[in-house]
């Protein structure tokens, strides 16, 4: 039987971290622009390692959010980890110590915990370990690189960067909601609600974090409200 080692971890983490390099890298520009200095920016993506949370992040510290309301917005954003590292947690050794398994739960991003299921060898701390650094140095590199070229480029084009925040959730949600109607209402129903406290002058003092939270939440409750999952077929009942 092949046993995974550290080299076949980071061979299989260099695809991650190159499609890491340009994500990361527009964080570290927009982190520039709203005023982080290259350490914090780059401190921020050696110790969260999530795009979408990242994003989210800085532009709530930009806006002034409380710490409350930075925390529970992130805590929402990535709570989806919780579920892949107890699904990754079942493909681990017994025998795997408390500190390796905090390891490999800091590092288990979407990608790396898709890479590592696909694995038909027993699962290991070397090779986690090998996957993870690479993936990790691709994340921090590029941040540091996008730092550092924001002090180069000019003000108009770190703001144009914004954009890349919305091309990345309009990535990740766009192909899923083209093959699921029922992600394409949630979605909606959720642009909805979010639409509310923009519009509504009652509303439109919430802050920014919370709006994500309380969005996010309600969509996904009457989600499963309207279009519960067949557990027969593991199907909507809308077909998607």
């Amino acid at each position: 039987m092949n046993i995974l080692t550290f080299r076949r971890g980071m061979t299989d983490g260099i695809p991650i971290a190159l499609g890491y390099l340009s994500v990361s890298f527009a964080f570290g520009m927009i982190a520039y622009g709203y005023g982080l200095p290259l350490w914090a920016s780059s401190l921020i993506s050696a110790t969260c390692i999530t795009g979408t949370g990242q994003f989210v992040g800085v532009g709530l510290m930009a806006a002034g959010a409380g710490l409350l309301e930075l925390i529970c917005t992130i805590a929402v954003i990535n709570a989806r980890y919780f579920l892949m590292s107890m699904s990754l947690q079942q493909r681990l050794p017994s025998d795997m110590t408390l500190p390796q398994k905090l390891i490999i739960a800091y590092g288990n991003t979407d990608e790396i915990f898709a890479v590592s299921m696909m694995k038909t060898e027993p699962l290991n701390f070397r090779y986690m370990c090998g996957i993870i650094l690479c993936s990790w140095l691709g994340w921090v590199g590029g941040t540091t690189l996008g730092s550092a070229a924001g002090a180069i480029f000019p003000a108009i084009l770190l703001d144009a960067l914004g954009i890349a925040l919305y091309a990345m959730y309009a990535a990740l949600v766009i192909p899923e909601a083209k093959r699921s109607r029922t992600v394409l209402l949630v979605t909606l129903m959720s642009a909805g609600i979010s639409c509310l406290f923009t519009f509504l002058p009652a509303l439109s003092s919430v802050g920014g974090g919370w709006v994500i939270i309380i969005a996010g939440l309600s969509a996904s409750a009457l989600g499963a409200l309207l279009f519960p999952v067949d557990d027969s077929t593991g199907e909507t009942e809308t077909g998607g």
